[in-house]
């Protein structure tokens, strides 16, 4: 096997991770044999081509995953690409329950990692949603009713800030939790922060 530039944060990473060993092991050289750059970004290996992301790998708790930061432009011959969420835009994941399963795709693998690097050289972008692409929840709306203030700093928010609140507070089922979550972050609006500054 020919030998690829390893990260030694990576190496400190995978000599203290407890589950899914194995697994992140046998996808590191897969995809470093496809030329990648191996950095250690979020707490996680995260590959990258001219210092773009590529992959991000996971451990959780039921499954091992490849993350395509940009899998919503990969063709997905084998319909293999999960969309994490429904808020999810960009990324697709390939999930795996055991390190055979990566062994035996790995053909399959290296071509999505060298169409991911192609779409990459391609300069191509994932259309983001616009935040008024989201709805606003109606008790939120109902807050902007009663304080103008509030719907100023909310607006004043960089998109990104507003559109995590929507989701945030949209995520919640009952009225009442929403209400709730509203109230709560109403103070951190008014100062002009985001949901987790």
């Amino acid at each position: 096997m020919e030998k690829f530039k390893t990260n030694h944060k990576v190496d400190l990473f995978l000599s203290k991770t407890k589950i899914w060993k194995e697994e992140f092991k046998e996808s590191r050289r897969i995809i470093l044999e496809c030329g990648l750059t191996e950095e250690l970004k979020w707490g996680q290996p995260c590959y990258t081509f001219n210092g773009a992301n590529i992959i991000i790998l996971g451990g959780f708790k039921a499954y091992f995953g490849i993350l395509f930061v940009k899998g919503a432009l990969l063709k997905d011959p084998k319909k293999i690409l999960i969309q994490q969420t429904e808020n999810v835009q960009s990324g697709r994941q390939i999930r795996f329950t055991n390190v055979d399963e990566i062994i035996n795709q790995e053909l399959i693998l290296k071509s999505y990692i060298k169409e991911a690097i192609e779409v990459e050289k391609m300069g191509l972008k994932v259309e983001m949603k616009k935040v008024t692409d989201f709805k606003i929840p109606e008790e939120l709306e109902k807050e902007f009713n009663k304080n103008s203030k509030l719907k100023t700093a909310f607006t004043s928010l960089t998109p990104g800030r507003q559109r995590a609140y929507i989701l945030y507070f949209t995520g919640a089922k009952q009225s009442k939790t929403r209400e709730v979550r509203i109230d709560k972050y109403i103070p951190q609006i008014l100062n002009g922060k985001g949901l987790n500054d």
